[in-house]
Protein backbone atom coordinates (compact mmCIF):
# COMPACT_ATOMS: atom_id res chain seq x y z
CA UNK A 1 0.00 0.00 0.00
CA UNK A 2 2.40 3.08 1.04
CA UNK A 3 4.66 2.22 -2.52
CA UNK A 4 1.51 2.96 -3.91
CA UNK A 5 0.84 5.58 -2.00
CA UNK A 6 3.98 7.79 -2.25
CA UNK A 7 4.24 6.75 -5.94
CA UNK A 8 0.49 8.35 -6.42
CA UNK A 9 1.62 11.44 -4.25
CA UNK A 10 4.61 12.07 -6.16
CA UNK A 11 2.33 11.96 -9.43
CA UNK A 12 -0.21 14.44 -7.84
CA UNK A 13 2.30 16.31 -6.56
CA UNK A 14 3.93 16.76 -10.31
CA UNK A 15 0.62 17.51 -11.62
CA UNK A 16 -0.18 20.10 -9.00
CA UNK A 17 3.22 21.73 -9.51
CA UNK A 18 2.19 21.97 -13.16
CA UNK A 19 -1.05 23.80 -13.12
CA UNK A 20 0.13 25.71 -10.18
CA UNK A 21 3.24 27.19 -12.64
CA UNK A 22 0.79 27.75 -15.61
CA UNK A 23 -1.71 29.85 -13.92
CA UNK A 24 1.41 31.76 -12.69
CA UNK A 25 2.40 32.44 -15.84
CA UNK A 26 -1.06 33.50 -16.76
CA UNK A 27 -1.80 35.92 -13.62
CA UNK A 28 0.45 38.57 -15.41
CA UNK A 29 -0.94 39.40 -18.76
CA UNK A 30 -4.48 38.90 -16.45
CA UNK A 31 -3.15 40.71 -13.55
CA UNK A 32 -4.78 39.08 -11.26
CA UNK A 33 -3.63 36.76 -8.91
CA UNK A 34 -7.12 35.48 -7.67
CA UNK A 35 -6.71 32.80 -10.60
CA UNK A 36 -4.59 30.81 -7.93
CA UNK A 37 -7.88 30.18 -5.88
CA UNK A 38 -9.74 28.76 -8.87
CA UNK A 39 -6.73 26.20 -9.64
CA UNK A 40 -6.96 25.36 -5.70
CA UNK A 41 -10.59 24.37 -6.36
CA UNK A 42 -9.84 22.81 -9.82
CA UNK A 43 -6.79 21.27 -8.73
CA UNK A 44 -9.03 18.90 -6.29
CA UNK A 45 -10.92 16.95 -8.72
CA UNK A 46 -8.29 16.43 -10.58
CA UNK A 47 -6.46 14.90 -8.02
CA UNK A 48 -10.03 12.42 -7.04
CA UNK A 49 -9.68 11.49 -10.83
CA UNK A 50 -6.09 10.36 -11.13
CA UNK A 51 -5.84 8.68 -7.68
CA UNK A 52 -9.30 7.05 -9.42
CA UNK A 53 -8.01 5.99 -12.24
CA UNK A 54 -4.21 4.60 -11.39
CA UNK A 55 -5.14 3.57 -7.78
CA UNK A 56 -5.78 -0.24 -6.84
CA UNK A 57 -8.57 0.46 -5.38
CA UNK A 58 -12.65 -0.65 -5.24
CA UNK A 59 -13.76 0.94 -8.25
CA UNK A 60 -17.17 1.91 -7.32
CA UNK A 61 -16.06 3.44 -4.23
CA UNK A 62 -13.01 5.17 -5.30
CA UNK A 63 -14.87 6.87 -8.08
CA UNK A 64 -17.67 7.53 -6.11
CA UNK A 65 -15.42 9.57 -4.21
CA UNK A 66 -14.26 11.25 -7.43
CA UNK A 67 -17.78 12.18 -7.90
CA UNK A 68 -18.18 13.59 -4.78
CA UNK A 69 -15.05 16.20 -5.52
CA UNK A 70 -15.63 16.36 -8.52
CA UNK A 71 -19.12 18.14 -7.87
CA UNK A 72 -17.89 19.87 -4.83
CA UNK A 73 -15.02 21.52 -6.34
CA UNK A 74 -16.36 21.94 -10.45
CA UNK A 75 -19.24 24.13 -8.36
CA UNK A 76 -16.47 25.95 -6.22
CA UNK A 77 -14.04 26.28 -9.42
CA UNK A 78 -16.72 27.54 -11.61
CA UNK A 79 -18.31 30.08 -8.45
CA UNK A 80 -14.84 31.89 -8.04
CA UNK A 81 -14.00 32.02 -12.17
CA UNK A 82 -17.35 33.62 -12.66
CA UNK A 83 -16.91 36.14 -9.81
CA UNK A 84 -13.07 37.46 -11.04
CA UNK A 85 -15.05 36.89 -14.64
CA UNK A 86 -17.87 39.38 -13.35
CA UNK A 87 -15.87 41.75 -11.24
CA UNK A 88 -12.99 42.46 -13.84
CA UNK A 89 -10.28 43.10 -10.87
CA UNK A 90 -8.01 41.66 -8.20
CA UNK A 91 -9.50 40.01 -4.92
CA UNK A 92 -8.69 42.80 -2.23
CA UNK A 93 -5.84 40.02 -0.16
CA UNK A 94 -4.08 39.61 -2.87
CA UNK A 95 -3.75 43.86 -3.50
CA UNK A 96 -2.61 43.93 0.12
CA UNK A 97 -0.15 41.24 -0.42
CA UNK A 98 1.24 43.37 -3.41
CA UNK A 99 1.23 46.28 -0.87
CA UNK A 100 2.78 44.44 1.76
CA UNK A 101 5.56 42.78 -0.60
CA UNK A 102 7.01 45.67 -2.41
CA UNK A 103 9.69 44.03 -4.02
CA UNK A 104 10.21 40.78 -5.99
CA UNK A 105 6.55 40.36 -6.17
CA UNK A 106 6.14 37.97 -8.82
CA UNK A 107 8.76 35.19 -7.35
CA UNK A 108 6.68 35.61 -3.89
CA UNK A 109 3.94 35.16 -5.80
CA UNK A 110 5.37 32.13 -7.08
CA UNK A 111 6.19 30.42 -4.05
CA UNK A 112 2.83 31.61 -3.05
CA UNK A 113 1.31 29.51 -6.00
CA UNK A 114 3.31 26.46 -5.11
CA UNK A 115 2.22 26.82 -1.67
CA UNK A 116 -1.30 26.32 -2.83
CA UNK A 117 -0.15 23.14 -5.11
CA UNK A 118 1.17 21.49 -1.80
CA UNK A 119 -1.45 22.25 -0.21
CA UNK A 120 -4.10 20.48 -2.40
CA UNK A 121 -1.88 17.37 -2.53
CA UNK A 122 -1.48 17.09 1.56
CA UNK A 123 -5.70 17.80 1.49
CA UNK A 124 -6.43 15.15 -1.32
CA UNK A 125 -4.79 12.15 1.43
CA UNK A 126 -8.49 11.14 2.27
CA UNK A 127 -9.11 10.88 -1.48
CA UNK A 128 -6.09 8.61 -2.23
CA UNK A 129 -6.67 6.33 0.74
CA UNK A 130 -9.98 5.58 -0.48
CA UNK A 131 -8.37 4.41 -3.77
CA UNK A 132 -5.98 2.22 -2.36
CA UNK A 133 -8.65 0.44 -0.40
CA UNK A 134 -9.68 -2.65 -2.54
CA UNK A 135 -11.71 -4.15 -0.68
CA UNK A 136 -15.61 -4.31 -1.77
CA UNK A 137 -17.36 -4.13 1.20
CA UNK A 138 -19.08 -0.58 2.44
CA UNK A 139 -19.54 0.64 5.44
CA UNK A 140 -21.08 2.85 8.15
CA UNK A 141 -18.44 5.38 7.43
CA UNK A 142 -19.17 5.52 3.72
CA UNK A 143 -22.95 6.47 4.32
CA UNK A 144 -22.41 8.57 6.80
CA UNK A 145 -19.78 10.44 4.77
CA UNK A 146 -21.98 10.93 1.61
CA UNK A 147 -24.68 12.29 3.86
CA UNK A 148 -22.69 15.15 5.31
CA UNK A 149 -21.49 15.72 1.97
CA UNK A 150 -24.58 16.07 0.80
CA UNK A 151 -25.30 18.57 3.23
CA UNK A 152 -21.83 20.31 2.82
CA UNK A 153 -22.19 20.92 -0.78
CA UNK A 154 -26.12 22.22 -1.17
CA UNK A 155 -24.91 24.84 2.21
CA UNK A 156 -22.16 26.23 0.78
CA UNK A 157 -23.70 26.35 -2.47
CA UNK A 158 -26.72 28.34 -1.12
CA UNK A 159 -24.56 30.23 1.39
CA UNK A 160 -22.77 31.81 -2.19
CA UNK A 161 -25.81 32.38 -4.02
CA UNK A 162 -27.20 34.59 -1.21
CA UNK A 163 -24.13 36.60 -1.09
CA UNK A 164 -24.34 36.67 -5.14
CA UNK A 165 -27.77 37.88 -4.67
CA UNK A 166 -27.21 40.69 -2.11
CA UNK A 167 -24.30 41.94 -3.68
CA UNK A 168 -26.13 42.53 -7.07
CA UNK A 169 -28.29 44.66 -5.70
CA UNK A 170 -27.73 48.39 -5.71
CA UNK A 171 -29.34 49.12 -2.99
CA UNK A 172 -26.74 47.09 -0.97
CA UNK A 173 -23.80 48.96 -1.96
CA UNK A 174 -21.36 49.48 1.24
CA UNK A 175 -23.40 47.58 3.45
CA UNK A 176 -22.74 43.96 4.83
CA UNK A 177 -25.04 40.91 4.12
CA UNK A 178 -27.10 39.72 6.55
CA UNK A 179 -30.09 37.87 5.38
CA UNK A 180 -30.22 33.79 5.20
CA UNK A 181 -27.36 31.89 6.34
CA UNK A 182 -25.51 35.03 7.06
CA UNK A 183 -27.26 35.89 9.45
CA UNK A 184 -25.88 32.92 12.06
CA UNK A 185 -22.33 32.60 10.88
CA UNK A 186 -19.98 35.68 9.12
CA UNK A 187 -18.64 33.03 7.04
CA UNK A 188 -21.06 30.43 6.48
CA UNK A 189 -19.36 29.22 2.84
CA UNK A 190 -16.14 28.42 4.99
CA UNK A 191 -18.35 26.75 7.32
CA UNK A 192 -19.80 24.45 4.66
CA UNK A 193 -16.81 24.23 2.58
CA UNK A 194 -14.44 22.91 5.98
CA UNK A 195 -17.58 20.55 6.32
CA UNK A 196 -17.04 18.76 3.17
CA UNK A 197 -13.64 18.13 4.54
CA UNK A 198 -15.30 16.25 7.11
CA UNK A 199 -17.34 14.47 5.13
CA UNK A 200 -14.50 13.12 3.23
CA UNK A 201 -12.41 12.25 6.05
CA UNK A 202 -15.45 10.05 7.52
CA UNK A 203 -16.16 8.44 3.55
CA UNK A 204 -12.24 7.57 4.42
CA UNK A 205 -12.17 6.44 7.74
CA UNK A 206 -13.47 3.18 6.48
CA UNK A 207 -10.25 2.86 4.35
CA UNK A 208 -6.91 1.44 6.31
CA UNK A 209 -5.17 4.02 8.01
CA UNK A 210 -8.52 5.96 7.77
CA UNK A 211 -7.50 7.89 10.81
CA UNK A 212 -5.21 9.91 8.61
CA UNK A 213 -7.99 11.63 6.68
CA UNK A 214 -8.86 13.81 9.23
CA UNK A 215 -5.62 15.77 9.38
CA UNK A 216 -7.49 17.17 6.51
CA UNK A 217 -10.07 18.62 8.06
CA UNK A 218 -8.37 19.84 10.75
CA UNK A 219 -5.51 21.42 8.36
CA UNK A 220 -8.56 23.10 6.42
CA UNK A 221 -9.82 24.10 10.03
CA UNK A 222 -5.97 25.92 10.98
CA UNK A 223 -6.36 27.64 7.32
CA UNK A 224 -9.54 29.25 7.22
CA UNK A 225 -9.96 30.37 11.48
CA UNK A 226 -5.84 31.39 11.12
CA UNK A 227 -4.25 32.09 7.66
CA UNK A 228 -5.72 32.21 4.33
CA UNK A 229 -9.74 32.75 5.23
CA UNK A 230 -11.25 34.24 7.51
CA UNK A 231 -8.88 36.95 8.92
CA UNK A 232 -7.85 38.41 5.42
CA UNK A 233 -11.41 38.48 4.56
CA UNK A 234 -12.45 40.14 8.01
CA UNK A 235 -9.22 42.86 7.06
CA UNK A 236 -10.88 43.68 4.20
CA UNK A 237 -14.37 44.04 5.05
CA UNK A 238 -13.47 46.39 8.05
CA UNK A 239 -11.24 48.14 5.42
CA UNK A 240 -13.92 49.43 3.57
CA UNK A 241 -17.17 49.10 6.14
CA UNK A 242 -15.91 49.59 9.28
CA UNK A 243 -18.64 50.55 11.52
CA UNK A 244 -21.39 48.30 10.25
CA UNK A 245 -19.09 45.19 10.09
CA UNK A 246 -17.76 45.43 13.66
CA UNK A 247 -21.55 45.79 14.52
CA UNK A 248 -22.35 42.38 12.57
CA UNK A 249 -19.14 41.27 14.35
CA UNK A 250 -20.80 41.77 17.54
CA UNK A 251 -24.14 40.26 16.55
CA UNK A 252 -22.54 36.85 14.87
CA UNK A 253 -20.96 33.84 14.92
CA UNK A 254 -17.39 33.70 12.71
CA UNK A 255 -17.63 30.69 11.82
CA UNK A 256 -20.29 27.61 13.46
CA UNK A 257 -23.49 28.80 13.02
CA UNK A 258 -25.46 30.01 15.62
CA UNK A 259 -28.90 32.31 15.91
CA UNK A 260 -28.06 36.29 16.22
CA UNK A 261 -27.44 37.64 19.36
CA UNK A 262 -29.57 40.41 18.35
CA UNK A 263 -31.79 41.27 14.94
CA UNK A 264 -30.09 43.63 12.67
CA UNK A 265 -31.57 47.40 12.35
CA UNK A 266 -33.87 47.51 10.00
CA UNK A 267 -33.79 43.83 9.46
CA UNK A 268 -35.98 40.81 10.11
CA UNK A 269 -34.61 37.88 11.84
CA UNK A 270 -33.82 34.93 9.70
CA UNK A 271 -32.94 31.58 9.98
Amino acid sequence: MWDAFWQLSAVGALIMVALMALLWVLHFPLRNASIVDVGWALGLPLLAVTYAAWGPGDAMRSWTMAAMVILWGGRLGGHLAWRIFREGREEGRYRRLRAQWKTHVGVKFLAFFQAQALLDVLLAVPFLLVCLDPRPEWSTWHGLGLALWLVAVCGEALADRQLAVFKRDPANRGRVCQTGLWSWSRHPNYFFEWLFWVAVALFASGSPWGWLAWLSPALMLHFILNVTGIPPTEAQALSTKEEAYRAYQRRTSAFFPRAPRERPAGQPRTS
